[in-house]
């Protein structure tokens, strides 16, 4: 059948879920700055049970969200720790790639705060050169706006990384053919053309809301797949300022069942890259890995 690519699940939200701390507006930096070794197990499950890739946990490394905790100094220092813990999961497996996440430069889902493009192309480049080569790709995730995005592809640029650049794209959960910012999402498509990445992926909107945008990226002649979160929406009080998980609530009907029959849908459409985001975890990548398989499909 077709050879997929299987992504890990929730790293950030997962680690958060398993540290005994109470939750802070640092997420899963605070919980990796106190039980390093409780990343490399996170990333030790998703191996085990049929993920190919750790994505590391870097996402919210960014000068300007550490910044508020005041730990900005420790921001290299942080980033190798993150490359270290997925490594040393992919060692100990004895197999598969390590995805340096590249987070939004001031806050998810905050498309309204536009950060400036040549602020965010300098400071995307100096994380890139932070991750290292270590890493065999790098995802750029929850890409919310077309600035973010030009952010991202300018200091992608500007880094001269070798390492091939996945972009992921966040729809709005009420309308997927709509970024999060209200852009419709087939000027994407223009914007890739431009700049080829190797990928790109929708990520962190709702299931259903992924399902409606994923036929447009097939416009993009590019690989191209999904990994949603099991939030039940974003709401207002987490688009504050330092938020914590708290403001937040999981959905109980998604189970790895239900999940993946998305994901299997997504494969039908033509997907080749498949995972989960935010409140999906090492169940529900096992299940879509038995599902993957059972259907004919090899796991990459």
């Amino acid at each position: 059948m077709t050879h997929i690519t299987l992504l890990d699940g929730s790293i950030g939200q997962e680690l958060v879920k398993r540290s005994a701390a109470p939750a802070t507006n640092l997420w899963s930096t605070s919980v990796m700055m106190d039980d390093p070794d409780l990343v490399r197990a996170v990333h030790g499950d998703y191996f085990a049970v049929g993920a190919g890739i750790a994505t590391t946990n870097s996402y919210a490394l960014h000068q300007s969200r550490l910044e508020r905790a005041g730990v900005e100094a420790q921001q290299a220092a942080l980033i190798e720790m993150a490359v270290d813990q997925a490594v040393a999961a992919r060692d100990a497996h004895g197999s598969g790639r390590i995805a340096g996440s590249l987070g939004p430069l001031l806050a998810s889902f905050r498309p309204d705060l536009r950060p400036d493009v040549g602020l965010a192309a300098e400071q995307f480049a100096a994380k890139i050169a932070m991750l290292g080569d270590r890493v065999d790709l790098l995802i750029a995730e929850t890409v919310s706006s077309l600035q973010e995005a030009e952010g991202v592809f300018q200091g992608y640029v500007a880094s001269g990384s070798d390492k091939p650049l996945w972009m992921a794209f966040s729809v709005d959960d009420e309308d997927g053919t709509k970024l999060r910012s209200g852009e419709p999402l087939f000027i994407v498509t223009q914007m890739l053309h431009h700049y080829k990445p190797a990928a790109v992926l929708l990520n962190c909107s709702m299931p259903e809301a992924i399902t409606q945008g994923l036929p447009i990226l097939t416009d993009c002649e590019l690989p191209f797949g999904a990994y949603a979160n099991g939030f039940t929406m974003i709401t207002d009080a987490f688009k504050l300022d330092a938020p914590t998980v708290n403001a937040l609530s999981a959905r109980t009907d998604l189970t790895p069942q239900m999940y993946t029959d998305h994901v299997m849908r997504w494969v039908g459409a033509g997907a080749t890259i498949v995972g989960g985001c935010c409140e999906v975890g090492p169940a529900h990548i096992a299940e879509i890995a038995r599902r993957l398989k059972d259907a004919g499909h090899t796991l990459v």
